[in-house]
């Protein structure tokens, strides 16, 4: 009536210790492909270093694009300005350190 002999668990893929270690080997290969992904696309989007300038008493963003950049669209500066350090307005104050597209 009954099966004679010893009952055993059926097989699976994970509970190899083969197959554990070639997971965990892919998904660190995955993790480093990742990371060098996102470095070199942080890398190309980058280009240049920014330059820095720190506000001094009297200054507007109309001003310091003005002078740093003559004969560009003095508005796009700005914005490029704004989006560069997260401003939320124009508004800028005395000691404060702002980046400077390239």
């Amino acid at each position: 009536m009954y099966a004679a002999g010893v009952a055993t668990r059926p097989f699976t893929p994970l509970r190899s210790g083969r197959a554990l270690r070639n997971l965990y080997r892919w998904a660190l290969v995955l993790v480093a492909a990742l990371a060098v992904m996102l470095a070199l696309s942080r890398a190309a989007q980058g280009g240049e270093a920014a330059a820095t300038v720190v506000v001094q008493p009297g200054d507007t963003l109309w001003a310091i694009a003005a002078e740093r950049y003559p004969g560009d669209d003095t508005r796009a500066r700005v914005d490029q300005i704004e989006r560069l350090n997260g401003l939320q307005s124009p508004v800028i104050e005395a000691g404060e350190t702002l980046r400077l597209p390239a």
